[in-house]
């Protein structure tokens, strides 16, 4: 990884947005510092398409989408996206499997959730899980005592026997059924939403992330970044980001950002 500050102006003049993750990238120690969220308006401000890509539940998108200077928002690990539509008034929900189609597992999962809580003392229902649609999200540090790696892949390891499919971001390890993840749905957004063909056009954004839920995204940007906090999973990440900032979650995101405007022709 380089150091974010070699970005060169010839990769900040092609920008047209910035995909990024929430937790321990937007925030720092489980708040929006005033850094990043002036960083996100400012990059707003400028033109930029901004795009939070999160593992929260769809009860939280409903809100971001409508209140943050953003463009939209990915949900759930990609089961999700929500956008105001500004001249319409209305907000677009769209979901990569039908709610309804879900429903009937909705309980298979839940129990395979409780033989988590079960099986792994200490874990818990992440405090979100009542707005989700699609996905169960095991607490290990959030609200909980900080739970060990060797614990995290015991958890990792009874949604693998139970055939599904689960990301660890870093707070939770989240699990649901479905063939999707953050970058299948981040190109049908840019599609829908943007009238951009990511796969023509993935110079033209960076994404900021710091957790292995973020790998799809690491692999596939080539501006990919993360923010200093990504040294913590290294070891779990295949594909590490292209970049990395000096700082921290939310002030690493604005690290980043300063790059960027500073950067602008």
């Amino acid at each position: 990884m380089k150091p974010v500050s070699k970005l060169s102006p010839n990769i900040i003049n092609r920008l047209s947005g910035i995909f990024f993750d929430i937790d321990d990238t937007f925030t720092l120690k489980g708040k929006i510092p005033a850094a990043s969220f002036n960083a996100l308006w400012a990059l707003n401000r400028a033109g930029y398409k901004t795009v939070p890509i999160t593992g929260r539940p769809a009860g939280w998108c409903d809100h971001i989408a409508r209140m943050w200077p953003v463009s939209g928002v990915v949900g759930e690990n990609g089961a999700l996206y929500f956008h105001l539509d500004e001249k319409k008034g209305k907000l677009v929900r769209r979901f990569f499997i039908d709610p309804v189609e879900i429903e009937e597992k909705r309980e298979r999962l839940k129990s395979i959730g409780d033989e988590i809580l079960e099986q792994v003392p200490g874990t818990a229902y992440a405090s979100d899980q009542s707005f989700r649609l699609f996905d169960v999200a095991i607490d290990f540090t959030e609200d909980v005592p900080k739970l060990s790696k060797k614990e995290i892949d015991k958890i990792c390891a009874i949604f693998k026997a139970n055939g599904v499919t689960y990301k660890v971001s870093s707070i939770h390890v989240n699990g649901w059924f479905g063939n999707y993840d953050k970058l299948n749905m981040t190109k049908i957004f840019s599609q829908e939403v943007l009238g951009i063909n990511l796969d023509q056009n993935k110079d033209r954004f960076i994404f900021i992330g710091d957790s292995p839920n973020d790998e799809p995204m690491f692999r596939y940007f080539p501006n990919s970044v993360g923010v200093s906090n990504i040294t913590d999973f290294l070891d779990d990440i295949k594909n590490p980001p292209a970049y990395i900032a000096d700082s921290p979650g939310g002030e690493g995101f604005a690290e980043v950002a300063d790059i960027i405007m500073s950067n602008k022709a």
